[in-house]
């Protein structure tokens, strides 16, 4: 018996381009909600369109969701990740001993916000043209017709958008002295050592803690060092990079995940911790398994 709901070719088609175009409106927008938004919406504008006329519906659907994304960039509809209510944001974590991820003109899409907190710098031209370019591979005349300009300042804009990038990556050595930062902080808080706690602390640093009981934010050096057993209690994890940042990852047992850290360290001092201790909250991340 034939089937009575043949396969729409149109609807495969553009389903083997989704996760492609997902990618590139996640690098655009940074944001997982805006991005599959975006697909929708150009899967909406596909459905619409006489698909006898595109020639390459790959590029074509990368053109339409790379317009949609630059649209949002401009107008600032953007919905942030990080906020001061109980959404958590959102993790690539990474444990130190995985390979390296540092090569962010040889991303894929594993990599997620450490190459978006960089991307944050850059203009939404700039934005688009690095990341369709140099992520994606996308030609200087395709983007060119998304900016309307011209092949070579397309090309000037993406020249521009990667030395801001290059110019934002920190060396090796900065990375092993912001851990140093972080596991001096971590050993004073196991041991209860005030003194040394406040020397690694920055004066206004923020602590964020996400618990079953909602998140609760603590501001200022001497009140973070008063709650720092948290963050002691986790210096046996495994130390992790958490979205480009030093932090600790630490499991039960089991291999359950039992607490996430994440560190920001600015000249020798932590300015922000954020430590996810709810078990609900760990269950629907992406964490890596037991070292």
């Amino acid at each position: 018996m034939a089937d009575a709901h043949p396969a729409d070719p149109i609807v495969d088609a553009f389903e083997s381009h989704r996760d492609r175009l997902r990618a590139v409106a996640y690098r655009m927008l940074g944001s997982h909600a805006d991005a599959e938004d975006v697909v929708q919406e150009a899967w909406l504008r596909l459905s619409r369109q006489d698909t006898d006329t595109i020639d390459n519906l790959g590029g074509w659907l990368t053109t339409v969701v790379g317009r949609i994304s630059l649209d949002v960039l401009r107008s600032g509809r953007t919905r942030p990740e990080v906020s001061f209510d109980d959404q958590l944001p959102e993790f690539t974590v990474t444990l130190d001993d995985a390979p390296a991820l540092e090569d962010l003109a040889a991303i894929g899409d594993s990599v997620g916000l450490a190459l978006l907190t960089v991307l944050d710098s850059l203009r939404p031209d700039e934005r688009l043209a690095f990341v369709l370019h140099d992520v994606f591979a996308v030609p200087f005349a395709e983007i060119g017709t998304i900016l309307g300009k011209s092949a070579d300042a397309t090309k000037m804009l993406a020249s521009r958008a990667r030395r801001k990038v290059q110019a934002a990556q920190q060396p090796a050595s900065a990375g092993r002295q912001q851990r140093e930062v972080v596991q001096a902080f971590l050993a004073a808080a196991r041991d209860g050592r005030f003194e040394q706690l406040l020397q690694v602390l920055h004066p206004e640093v923020k602590f964020t803690v996400h618990t079953p009981n909602g998140t609760f934010v603590t501001l200022g050096a001497t009140e973070v060092a008063t709650r720092a057993r948290l963050a002691g209690s986790a210096a046996r994890g495994h130390a992790a990079t958490v979205n480009g940042r030093p932090g600790v990852i630490s499991w039960s047992e089991d291999g359950t995940p039992l607490s996430l850290l994440a560190f920001t360290v600015a000249d020798g001092h932590i300015t922000e911790i954020t430590a996810v201790v709810d078990p609900a909250k760990l269950a629907l991340m992406d964490l890596p398994d037991p070292a």
